[in-house]
């Protein structure tokens, strides 16, 4: 289950991303599970977070995060080159307050 993001929603995320640092890296070995279990616990910590992809073409780097998104139930906000920015409402406490479609 993936969020659907209006474009209000959409470009607010992007600027509170702006200033944050990729803070996990898909490498060589791809979309693993421990790699999931990471990215699902800083979603959950942090509900907004940079990915940073070491992947060689356009076409795999694309594939990987769609990947990523898909199966931790994260919004894809935006992609630029290699870095990636996901968000996923936190269960328990919601930091992150959006604003109305």
């Amino acid at each position: 289950m993936t969020i659907a993001l209006t474009a209000a929603q959409t470009r607010f995320l992007r600027g509170q991303a702006h200033d944050l640092k990729a803070m996990l890296q898909v490498g060589g070995k791809g979309v693993t599970d421990a790699l999931l279990a990471e990215v699902d616990g800083a979603l959950e910590h942090h509900e907004l977070v940079k990915v940073k992809v070491a992947a060689g073409d356009r076409a795999d780097r694309d594939r990987l995060v769609d990947e990523i998104a898909s199966r931790c139930g994260a919004a894809l906000v935006q992609r630029i080159g290699h870095v990636a920015v996901l968000y996923r409402p936190s269960k328990d406490k919601r930091q992150i307050v959006l604003p109305r479609a």
